[in-house]
């Protein structure tokens, strides 16, 4: 993947890319075709709004779904203006989904051919159009990565309650990988006009347009992973030194993984200033902070002063005061 090619190479490696991904969809289709998401309830208001749905798979469907999320993204990343950083790191999270979810192991099998060039289509969307299904594919595609992940750290830590220390290892590296995804997926939905975003996607977040203000924090995806989080660190509480001390590569494993939700964090508050700059949130509680980026940056805080002794260069200045607030 030429992520930080010129614009004409990159473009030319995404195209291929798509290309690839929708003959993996028209395989998998042609086992069984997907499954109508429209039949399917929403179970909740951010479902309906950002076409999601729940509901038990096969492994042919999971992987199909998947496939359909990940080619739709690649199709509008042969447009959207995403740092070539961000594009390397949404494009490892989309790899690694679908070796994940077709049980394929990395190098196994012949070389696939090269595909021929794919050319760029004619006319299209208006892109107002482009802005508002990018809005909608982006978040897709970062649920997507919540619930990979979410069960990438499961696994670890079902690995590790079995004695199973290098598959253990091998799942937090797959974890980290997904959650250095989410920030990049989020930017990739963001990549859009603020103007567009605050006249004509904002508005319909909230009531009356919905029937609750839409939060993250209402992603079942994300709720999945936050829990998976947690039950990892109560089978490894140990700071990071203690870890170190009888496995080092676990240690930095785990570490890894923190640094990568504090990261997520972080260029939340960073993407939400350069969207709605000092405007509330508008989920946000009446007794909470002034604006968005006050309420997103309290909440890296205290991710960030959680996971300070558990990892290797941990930010002890906030925990202390953290630490001060809750016994003041």
């Amino acid at each position: 993947m030429a992520t930080h090619a010129g614009p004409v190479e990159r473009s030319a490696t995404l195209w291929r890319a798509a290309a690839t991904a929708g003959e993996l969809v028209a395989a998998l289709s042609d086992l069984a075709p997907a499954v109508a998401g429209e039949d399917v309830p929403a179970e909740s208001t951010s479902q309906s709004y950002f076409r999601v749905r729940e509901v038990e798979l096969s492994d042919q469907q999971a992987a199909l779904h998947g496939a359909l999320v990940i080619h739709r993204g690649l199709a509008d990343l042969c447009e959207a203006p995403l740092s070539g950083a961000d594009l390397a790191q949404e494009t490892a999270g989309m790899r690694l989904a679908v070796l994940d979810l077709t049980g394929t192991v990395p190098g196994a099998g012949p070389e696939p051919a090269p595909l021929a060039a794919v050319s760029e289509p004619g006319s299209g969307p208006s892109l107002e159009s482009v802005w508002s299904a990018r809005w909608l594919i982006g978040h897709q595609v970062h649920v997507l990565f919540n619930i990979c992940a979410a069960v990438a750290v499961a696994d670890a830590t079902r690995h590790l309650r079995h004695g199973g220390a290098d598959a253990a290892l091998a799942r937090l590296a797959d974890a980290t990988v997904y959650v250095r995804g989410f920030p990049a997926a989020m930017n990739h939905a963001s990549t859009i006009p603020v103007d567009h975003y605050m006249a004509a996607i904002r508005q319909t977040m909230a009531p009356p347009s919905t029937d609750i203000p839409l939060s993250g924090r209402q992603h079942r995806g994300y709720k999945l992973f936050r829990a998976a989080m947690k039950d990892l660190l109560t089978v490894l509480p140990d700071s990071y030194d203690q870890l170190a001390d009888w496995s080092p590569e676990l240690a930095d494993a785990r570490g890894a993984l923190l640094e990568a939700d504090i990261v997520d964090a972080e260029r939340h508050v960073t993407l939400a200033y350069s969207m709605v700059h000092l405007r509330r949130s508008i989920a946000q509680r009446p007794e909470g902070p002034d604006n968005a980026v006050a309420e997103l940056r309290l909440m890296r805080h205290r991710r960030a002063a959680q996971y300070a002794p558990l990892i290797r260069f941990g930010d002890h200045y906030i925990a202390d005061a953290v630490a001060g607030l809750r016994h003041s």
